[in-house]
């Protein structure tokens, strides 16, 4: 009895911070793993969303990552949307969640690719160190593929890649599990790519990702931390 109730008040914290920061929570699961999830709903509409920061890597405007409200939005009403339309192809923005870092972890999160001539892409970024330095898996609407790259002062460098439908103007899963060097990449529940690398091997933070003049929209971030043997 005493464990469900500190269940219960666990369960009843998670809820309220998740109103408190704009729908993001660090939940417990059964074996007692954070689950940090950012939902938006909480967010103010047509502003950013609390506790992100803004980076680009390349050349071009920084981005415009604005809440708005969609109304086949995956969960709730609101989601994440890059919205402008910059168009140098090296141009990379990036929206990284302050908090957590991690090192092996699974990570996922709800895209819709809108609208871009150059590309429309929708990406994860993990382990980042800064604007110029991380893993990033990508879909691409106009050239039906999802890559893997590792971006290092600045200079993607693609280890992976799986041609595969990716449909402009609805929603997919993208996913990545990370133990060490051995990454695994995700695309609608079905595994895609398998690969090794230690270019980036220590904690860093998670967000999202997009190219060029894509508008992109996004929903359920979440990430799990997994331990490194799983």
């Amino acid at each position: 009895m005493k464990f469900e109730k500190a269940t219960k008040v666990k369960a009843l914290i998670a809820m309220i911070v998740s109103i408190l920061t704009g729908g993001v929570a660090a939940q417990t699961v059964k074996d007692a793993r954070p689950v940090w999830k950012w939902s938006f709903d909480a967010d103010r509409g047509g502003e950013p969303p609390s506790g992100f920061s803004f980076g680009r890597t390349g050349s071009g405007r920084v981005g415009r990552w604005v809440v708005r409200a969609e109304k086949d939005a995956p969960s709730g009403t609101n989601v994440l949307a890059q919205v402008d339309e910059d168009n140098p192809s090296y141009r990379f923005p990036i929206a990284v969640a302050n908090e957590p870092s991690l090192q092996n972890f699974r990570l996922s999160v709800r895209c819709k690719p809108i609208s871009g001539k150059v590309d429309q892409a929708c990406g994860l970024v993990f382990r980042y160190r800064d604007e110029n330095n991380y893993y990033v898996i990508r879909a691409n609407a106009l050239e039906d593929n999802v890559r893997f790259y590792y971006v290092k002062d600045g200079k993607r460098n693609q280890l992976a890649s799986w041609s595969g439908r990716v449909s402009s103007g609805s929603w997919h899963e993208l996913r990545v599990d990370a133990r060490g060097e051995h990454l695994e990449v995700y695309w609608n529940g079905k595994r895609v790519i398998d690969a090794k690398d230690t270019t980036f091997s220590a904690p860093g933070k998670v967000g999202v990702w997009t190219k060029a003049d894509s508008v992109t929209y996004f929903d359920d971030l979440s990430a799990t931390p997994l331990p490194s043997g799983e």
